[in-house]
């Protein structure tokens, strides 16, 4: 049992530190953007991970085998789609949004795990997840009085951010096909597969969306740029898919969903401070839910154990 609690425990901080290095990338990328089409952004920033892991590759080549291959290859699609919407999303709307709506995916994932896994959540989960979806809509809102609250989200939705909700669902299928396939393939394989999947179809996109005019392949290399490939190449993409390929198997999907449902918080505090973008009354509030939200689902799972 205490290695269990450890191993919890470990889980939880690694995923927390995930989450905040993501929640740094929503003002990073879209100060990006100014300089670079979306999907050769996101080729940029895959293929250097790729590079880097290139050497490993070669080195463990005998633990690919085809099911290895394809099960990297089919969390590679769900984590292009991600970020494609995402970022594409971010050129029509505010990095706090994008931050928030991304952060919906907390609710997706247990309904969808429903179905996939045949997994039920537990009771602790599903009051933690209610409470946090109730946190992400008051902080999704534009205003400051909460008889506003659907009349602002209604109001303020833009392409943006239906492309950021459909980001959502992408991430949480990811969420949950990482746990499935974690289970039953080398981490190492899954990772070096999946950052060579999303580097190949991010410039297979890149392609096809300037063949039909939908958005013309540029790049425009600047200090801001320079950082931007660097930090989202290494730390949002090389670090955090390690990390989360590795440690996630360690706490349950809808668990780490929760804990994921912080990238909203440090996404909004990053905007503040670099783009002073601005949180509402009611976002602060939201933020609050969002923590009690991860604290309750613990402390209730652990409460009800005991009684058991």
């Amino acid at each position: 049992m205490k290695v269990s609690t450890k191993n919890n425990f470990i889980g939880e901080g690694v995923m927390l530190l995930v989450t905040l290095l993501w929640g740094a990338t929503f003002v990073i990328v879209k100060e990006s953007l100014a300089d670079i089409s979306s999907m050769l952004f996101i080729a940029l920033r895959f293929t250097i991970a790729g590079l880097i892991l290139f050497p490993l590759m070669i080195k463990y080549k005998y633990l690919f085998n085809r099911q290895s291959v394809i099960a990297g290859c089919i969390i590679g699609f769900l984590l292009f789609g991600g970020f494609a919407t995402q970022t594409v999303g971010l050129k029509y709307t505010t990095a706090t949004k994008s931050g928030f709506l991304t952060g919906s995916a907390v609710v997706m994932v247990p309904i969808l795990q429903t179905f996939i896994e045949k997994r039920k959540p537990t009771k602790g989960a599903i009051v933690g997840v209610f409470i946090v979806f109730i946190g992400i809509l008051l902080l999704s809102s534009g205003g400051n009085s909460i008889l506003k609250i659907f009349d602002e989200l209604g109001s303020n939705f833009n392409i943006g951010d239906l492309l950021t909700l459909i980001c959502a669902i992408f991430f949480a299928l990811y969420i949950i096909y990482i746990d499935i396939y974690t289970k039953r393939h080398d981490h190492l394989t899954l990772i070096i597969m999946q950052i060579i999947a999303t580097a190949c179809l991010a410039y297979f996109f890149s392609f096809i969306f300037s063949s039909v005019n939908i958005e013309a392949t540029r790049i425009d290399f600047s200090n801001k740029l320079i950082f931007g490939i660097f930090y989202t190449s290494i730390f949002a993409t090389l670090i955090t898919t390690f990390l989360q390929t590795k440690y996630q198997k360690l706490i349950s999907p809808t668990k780490a969903s929760i804990i994921f449902s912080f990238e909203p918080v440090f996404a909004a505090l990053f905007a503040f401070f670099l783009l002073n973008e601005k949180i509402t009354n009611l976002g602060y509030v939201g933020a609050g839910l969002i923590f009690a939200g991860l604290i309750i689902s613990e402390v209730l799972d652990k409460i009800l154990s005991k009684d058991e």
